[in-house]
């Protein structure tokens, strides 16, 4: 496959085990055989969804270059990341970026908030003189519904945490990236401004041709900007494909119960009753002995087949689906 052929970035049998314990070391598998694609020449909103660690940010970072894999591989524009020269490994960071959940932590307390843009700005040489600079971060500003003049000058802590969001989504309008892993980013904002930092997405997306990883554990946003949707659980990958057709027709049991645990606001559609598991007889650290299905001991329409075999992704329908009901 040539370079102008490949997918923007594709994701081979990812897998990253991570070991802990100095006299007894367990392996915890955080994520474990994931693989997808994003096209490169048609821009898409994809999601990763999941509950606390089902291994979603592991994946992020793990696409961010920020840690290794333990075995698979990430190739972007058909490269591997792993095996990118100086020159190759620079122009990635710069078109792939990142937004992450906590706006407040990506900000210096004591530098004033265009540092995050002019250094950027500086570092790959995007203006000429001082004045351009100023100049390219307004415009970026303009870009995310801030006003330089009004913005420029502070400081974080003078800002809300929306407002910081929008910023740092404005930084990755500066470097015209192909990519952004969102991990997370309106979790800590308030719910009468997701919406808009939800439709910078979409607009970048839209005007820009930015694809975006979205990771989220929230459903609803994700059904408002997504088209397609991996759910993950305990590292693994259960149910992917359409977001509106899993949402609607959940397949995966977990996944089912993941749809039905979403508070529905009519209050014509009343909960008839409280979701109850099973009791879970293992954790997160104990996963690399299981040998069946991770989901067995919750899972409701368990069989004895799932407590002897991992069930693989399978075609059902128009999704991919683990499970050894189909």
């Amino acid at each position: 496959m040539s370079i102008g052929d490949a997918n923007l970035i594709e994701v081979q049998n990812l897998t990253k085990i991570f070991s802990t314990g100095f006299i007894m070391k367990r392996n915890i598998a955080a994520v474990e055989g994931v693989s997808f694609s994003l096209s490169e020449k048609v821009p898409e909103i994809l999601t990763i969804a999941g509950e606390s660690g089902s291994g979603k940010s592991t994946t992020a970072r793990l696409i961010l270059g920020l840690i290794k894999p333990t075995s698979g591989k990430i190739l972007y524009k058909g490269k591997d990341i792993w095996k990118m020269s100086a020159k190759e490994w620079n122009q990635y960071r710069r078109e792939v970026n990142a937004v992450f959940q906590d706006p407040y932590s990506a900000f210096n307390p004591f530098h004033k908030v265009e540092h995050v843009l002019l250094t950027p700005i500086r570092k790959f040489r995007l203006a000429e003189s001082k004045e351009d600079a100023y100049e390219l971060a307004s415009k970026a500003l303009d870009s995310v519904n801030l006003r330089g003049e009004e913005i420029l000058g502070r400081y974080p802590h003078e800002l809300s945490g929306g407002q910081l969001q929008r910023i740092l989504l404005a930084r990755v309008f500066l470097l015209k990236p192909k990519l952004i892993v969102a991990d997370e980013p309106v979790s800590m904002i308030d719910a009468s401004i997701r919406i808009n930092l939800l439709n910078i997405m979409l607009k970048y997306k839209e005007n820009l041709g930015v694809s975006f990883l979205y990771i989220t554990h929230d459903l609803s946003t994700a059904t408002y900007i997504s088209s397609r949707v991996l759910i993950m659980y305990l590292g693994n990958v259960v149910e992917s494909g359409p977001i509106d057709d899993i949402v609607q027709n959940p397949l995966h049991p977990y996944v089912q119960q993941l749809i039905d645990s979403i508070p529905n606001p009519d209050p014509e559609k009343r909960w008839k009753g409280y979701i109850k598991l099973p009791e879970v007889e293992h954790n997160l650290v104990e996963t690399e002995r299981v040998k069946g299905c991770k989901f067995y001991d919750r899972c409701p329409k368990r069989m004895e087949i799932c407590k002897k075999e991992r069930p693989k992704l399978k075609q059902v329908e128009n999704r991919l689906v683990a499970c050894h009901l189909y």
